[in-house]
């Protein structure tokens, strides 16, 4: 698992987590989850997101296509 997938697994509260995975379906996704991440975008990948885009993206996948993007 990549560093990446760790990092949200961390975040969610799980051991182990797919990109396919949709957030809505983690028990630990919240409004902290969110800005959680927004946080992890800022510090460790330098971009920013918004809980809009977050919420948008819906998978796992959809957040690290984001953050991909935006690093481009």
């Amino acid at each position: 698992m990549d560093k990446f997938l760790e990092q949200i697994a961390d975040i969610l509260e799980e051991d182990q987590i797919n990109l396919s995975d949709k957030l809505v379906d983690f028990d630990a996704w919240d409004s902290l989850a969110q800005l959680s991440i927004i946080a992890l975008a800022d510090e460790e990948y330098g971009v920013t997101i918004s809980a809009m885009e977050i919420r948008e993206a819906e998978t796992v996948d959809g957040i690290k296509k984001i953050i991909e993007k935006k690093r481009a």
